[in-house]
């Protein structure tokens, strides 16, 4: 890149450095791998198999250090005659999480209560064995991304920024990652699957187009949890798309507050979202019967006060919601599950002055649970500070780039087109607001009858992290296993 023009005259040379002048000390790299035997039992079969703590280093074109990327890996204890195992690699969202939710919560071998009603960020730290693990058919990698866990940036900030902290650099070393630990482990000729939960839902169709087109090493199969795939949804005043994301989303929530949300029941919000609602959005208020009509449709469907339902056009901000569904008893919802509920510190306030529910009460018993096994368990030593969630990468990310805004649906289009065996499957809770379900729903709609095939939805009762539910864990490893035992 040719260096930026400056008007005037040149800059005064630096002034030289005193002879006994010490350079700067680069950041502290992270320490060895480590790794320890385990063993579960998982459908009555006892897997003995190795947890691994890692580092992936990171350099410039001239060799000189960026970062170092930290995975945990659970490989399964195998004969070296035996047949080849797949391997998953799974990461997170944010910008800014790191991998212990999907590891922790949905498909590592170890397991943790959270994100669910009544749980408690004070509750026990204590692992125990998953049931739903999926150890049983693949080997699995959870990556933790620059300045989320242990994983750290080693050069200022000004360069983190531009080499890790941005939507296109982010996919780049984070696909780098995934060909160095295979390089790394003689795990190139293995069936190889990514996971993606929420922004790692942007980041997995992009990764696996990278991977495919531009590195040389093909997915078998993608698995997408809550994924943010589609970041600009129209104007809302003009558009009906974001009021049909986020419609049946909040009517699965009431539906299973009145214990009655089924698949049947969800199939006719869906229905009706991409039909007479959006039919009456579209007409606009010169459509006075339309309209009424779809009010009172809404109200039904939300058991919503009719007048908020009134008041906002039937257009439910999910905002406001939140902040009107659970009123009357001083609570206030979660984005992530509007079911999950907290009492509001500022209940008198025009707007959400607190926390989410969720994030409120995930960040301690994941973070204990997590270091723990880390430096006690495995023994990968080490006192830096671990983010489960960071909130600075969060606020240096790159959010304005065109990259970011044209989202990822180009990516899994390419990728599935260009690869007519990678199989794609969507998961998603019903209660989600931060990624609601009919988002997925439409994208879907409107691929290429010759690519829809390829993709899968698939919906759980719960919200954004539906697989921390006991019920779901079963039939999302059902799903996953037959993805990896079909290719």
């Amino acid at each position: 890149m040719a260096q930026p023009q400056h008007d005037g005259p040149p800059p005064p040379p630096a002034a030289a450095k005193p002879a006994d002048a010490k350079p700067a000390t680069p950041p502290e790299g992270l320490p060895d791998d480590k790794s320890t035997s385990q063993t579960i039992t998982v459908g009555g079969k006892t897997l003995h198999y190795t947890a691994t703590v890692g580092t992936i280093h990171l350099k410039d074109a001239m060799g000189k250090p960026t970062g170092d990327v930290m995975y945990t890996a659970y490989t399964l204890d195998h004969d070296k005659g035996a047949p080849d195992r797949p391997v998953l690699f799974a990461v997170n969202g944010g910008p800014g999480a790191s991998s212990v939710y999907l590891n922790l919560g949905a498909v590592g071998p170890k397991h943790i209560s959270f994100a669910n009603e009544g749980d408690s960020a004070s509750n026990p730290a204590t692992l125990t064995d998953n049931p739903g693990t999926w150890l049983d058919f693949t080997d699995l990698v959870f990556i933790d991304p620059i300045g989320t866990g242990f994983s750290k940036a080693l050069v200022d900030d000004a360069e983190a920024k531009k080499l890790f902290y941005s939507p296109t650099p982010d996919i780049e070393y984070l696909s780098l990652v995934i060909y160095k630990w295979l390089v790394k482990n003689d795990r190139l000729l293995d069936k190889k699957y990514l996971m993606g939960e929420s922004y790692g839902g942007y980041r997995g169709p992009r990764i696996t187009h990278y991977l495919q087109s531009q590195m040389g090493v093909a997915m078998n199969g993608l698995v997408l949890v809550s994924p943010y795939l589609n970041p600009e949804e129209g104007d809302g005043n003009l558009s009906p798309i974001p009021w049909m994301v986020t419609l049946p989303s909040i009517t699965a929530a009431h539906l299973e507050g009145q214990g009655k949300l089924t698949d049947a029941a969800m199939q006719q919000v869906i229905g009706y979202t991409e039909g007479d609602y959006a039919s009456a959005l579209i007409k606009g208020p010169a459509d006075k019967a339309a309209t009424d009509a779809m009010i009172a449709k809404v109200t039904d469907m939300t058991g919503l006060d009719p007048m908020f339902v009134r008041y906002s056009g039937g257009r439910l901000d999910t905002g406001a919601y939140l902040r009107e569904v659970h009123r009357e008893k001083g609570e206030i919802g979660s984005v992530y599950d509007s079911n999950v509920t907290l009492p509001d510190p500022f209940p008198y306030s025009a707007y959400q002055e607190s926390g989410d529910p969720i994030l409120e009460s995930i960040i301690a018993p994941t973070t204990t649970a997590m270091v723990d096994f880390i430096t006690r368990t495995v023994g990968w030593k080490t006192d830096a500070r671990y983010y489960a969630l960071s909130y600075d990468v969060g606020n240096k990310w790159e959010r304005n780039s065109e990259d970011l805004r044209r989202g990822a649906v180009e990516d899994l289009r390419e990728a599935v087109a260009a690869d007519p065996k990678l199989a794609v499957l969507i998961v998603h809770g019903w209660n989600d607001l931060s990624c609601p379900f009919m988002g997925s729903v439409l994208t879907q709609n409107q691929l290429p009858a010759k690519l829809a095939w390829q993709v899968q939805i698939h919906e759980f009762p719960g919200g954004h992290m539906f697989y921390t539910r006991p019920g779901n864990g079963a039939g999302l490893h059902s799903l996953a296993e037959t993805m990896v035992s079909t290719h």
